[in-house]
């Protein structure tokens, strides 16, 4: 049987790996900003406030669901979207965690 070649990595690597991935596109990075300005929960038509289209914005709201970083409450015909803070929160201490397991060396110079 054929392995993945991110099988060949810690677990904790792919965990980061996968939640990276998720924040490498532009609009879900908008999604997750328009979430957090707005402060709650938003019922009805994210895709009005995107220059995307609605299938390309569920489907990018999908991926973030789908990595935790939001929630999405189905109310009726319409589905109530927030972030899920909690899940935020870890976001930030991996990404520091990972940052700072990087070290710069003191006479680092840039050419």
């Amino acid at each position: 049987m054929a392995v993945s070649k991110t099988e060949l990595f810690e677990e904790v690597l792919q965990q980061r790996a996968s939640l990276f991935k998720t924040l490498a596109h532009p609009a879900r990075l908008q999604i997750l900003q328009f979430l957090a300005e707005t402060k709650t929960c938003i019922s009805g038509d994210i895709s009005d406030c995107l220059p995307l289209s609605r299938t390309t914005v569920n489907q990018h709201l999908k991926e973030l669901k789908d990595s935790g970083l939001i929630q999405g409450h189905i109310e009726g015909v319409k589905t109530n979207y927030c972030l899920d803070y909690n899940k935020v929160d870890e976001l930030k201490k991996i990404l520091s965690e990972f940052l700072n397991e990087i070290e710069i060396p003191e006479n680092f110079c840039c050419k």
